[in-house]
């Protein structure tokens, strides 16, 4: 019989719990591991989504949501405590996602929620309006092993998802995947007083049910580094600017405002999170420090440090511009968070 493995997180952290879902599944040869965690308000989104698009990043910033991006493919989703997550490994060819599909709707069964697979990654209940989502999934493969990762709603504030997932009025072009919005529910309309410890531990039982098998749990601390190989190296890159923002695909990116000394058009390409090219138009009367502005951004990342930053260089070199050049800053870094 393969073993079975059960990890259960006690971090909220969403970069730690990514890093050691990451770890354990590039460690792992024959097991069938379930990794039952929950992360604290963050946007979690796809390996090919670009933040900017999908996310409300002004909001995010404006009220401390983190952002975090995944190994997986898929939509972006809002996580907080009201959001319960799991994560079902096995080694090839035993891996279907099938099974786990059927393991959390047998967990769901006998918390008395009747729910059914709808398209490729989603679990569905009915309400008296309807079908509604309760969970979606994304899944990662490769040679010799696969994961299988989701949601389930329990009590999420739902009027916080549609404020992170709707993306600001931007005139953004970009490649890559853009998520699909979904009518949700959360599991307290079926049950009230549902909680994490209780669907984990039906998710549990549920997975020793179908293995025939039981283990005890292991508890993933954020006070003690996990004893898993590279995990250090793992969790820096998780948590990076580079790997959050700078994987997103490339796009362009148009900003216009008229201000009291004029009419201001900057056009933006990023290429890997950073600015490759930023060309501005005025009709101001002294452009030449708004040109050098603009020049100074690029080859720096699409951000508001990095913006200030040429700001400044750009106000030390034309001190009699400060104010303009100053307001300008604002404009922009507002523009593109």
């Amino acid at each position: 019989m393969t073993a079975l493995r059960l990890l259960l997180s006690d971090s909220y952290d969403p970069w730690f719990n990514l890093a050691v879902e990451d770890c354990i599944f590039r460690q792992m040869t024959t097991q069938r591991v379930l990794f039952l965690w929950r992360n604290a308000e963050t946007v979690v989104i796809g390996q090919g989504q670009n933040p900017w698009k999908e996310c409300n990043t002004a909001r995010m910033a404006q009220d401390g949501i983190r952002l975090a991006r995944r190994s997986s493919g898929g939509g972006a989703v809002f996580h907080d405590l009201g959001n319960s997550c799991f994560t079902f490994m096995a080694g090839k060819p035993e891996y279907d996602k099938s099974v786990s599909t059927q393991i959390i709707l047998n967990a769901l069964s006998s918390l008395g929620i009747q729910a059914s697979a709808s398209g490729r990654n989603d679990l569905v209940a009915t309400t008296a309006e309807g079908e509604r989502k309760i969970s979606g999934s994304a899944y990662r493969e490769t040679q010799t092993r696969g994961f299988h990762h989701g949601t389930l709603l329990l009590n999420a504030d739902l009027s916080r998802l549609a404020n992170y997932l709707n993306p600001d009025p931007k005139k953004l072009q970009a490649k890559g995947i853009t998520s699909v919005r979904s009518r949700v529910a959360n599991l307290n309309e079926w049950v009230h007083d549902i909680d994490h410890a209780r669907v984990c531990k039906a998710v549990s039982e549920a997975f020793f049910e179908w293995y025939g098998a039981r283990v005890e749990p292991e508890v993933i601390s954020p006070d003690v580094f996990p004893d898993l190989p590279g995990f250090a190296e793992q969790f820096e890159k998780q948590r990076s600017w580079d790997w959050n923002f700078g994987k997103a695909p490339d796009f362009s990116h148009e900003l216009s405002e008229r201000f009291v000394w004029g009419g201001v058009e900057v056009y933006f390409d990023i290429e890997k999170g950073r600015i490759s090219r930023a060309r501005l138009y005025t009709d101001s009367l002294n452009p030449a420090p708004l040109h050098d502005f603009a020049n100074r951004l690029v080859g720096g990342k699409y951000y508001a440090d990095d913006v200030i930053a040429a700001a400044q260089a750009s106000c030390a070199a034309f001190p009699e511009f400060r104010a303009e050049l100053t307001e300008l800053q604002g404009w922009m870094v507002g523009g593109i968070r």
